[in-house]
């Protein structure tokens, strides 16, 4: 059973930064992609960043340059750090996990919960 849990997610005023957080527990982690999508209110969910197991990376446009998306094998552990934050970056963000899909388009496997990421002007 795969289970993925999210932390790191607060409020912050526009040009601080957040790190995000996502433990894995039940898979053999460094084989799979994995990546943080986002999904506001009234809005659909989208990709932020993925990482593959060979470490090839890929970011939305309008975060490249501010976030930083990584993955600790030892650790089971993926992280986005995510600087100069846009009230426009205010969502929930999720982590997400797959054996075989690779991209930014939600169709992974496993997701977690969630944590909110409030940006405020």
């Amino acid at each position: 059973q795969v289970q993925l849990v999210e932390s790191g997610g607060g409020s912050v005023q526009a040009g601080g930064s957040l790190r995000l957080s996502c433990a894995e527990f039940g898979y053999t982690y460094s084989s799979y992609c994995m990546g943080w999508f986002r999904q506001a209110p009234g809005k659909e969910r989208e990709g932020v960043g993925v990482i593959g197991g060979d470490g090839f990376i890929s970011y939305a446009d309008s975060v490249k340059g501010r976030f930083t998306i990584s993955r600790d094998n030892a650790k089971n552990t993926l992280h986005l750090q995510m600087n100069s934050l846009k009230p426009e970056d205010t969502a929930m963000y999720y982590c997400a996990a797959d054996r075989i899909q690779w991209g930014l388009l939600p169709y992974y496997t496993y997701w977690g919960q969630g944590t909110q990421v409030t940006v405020s002007s």
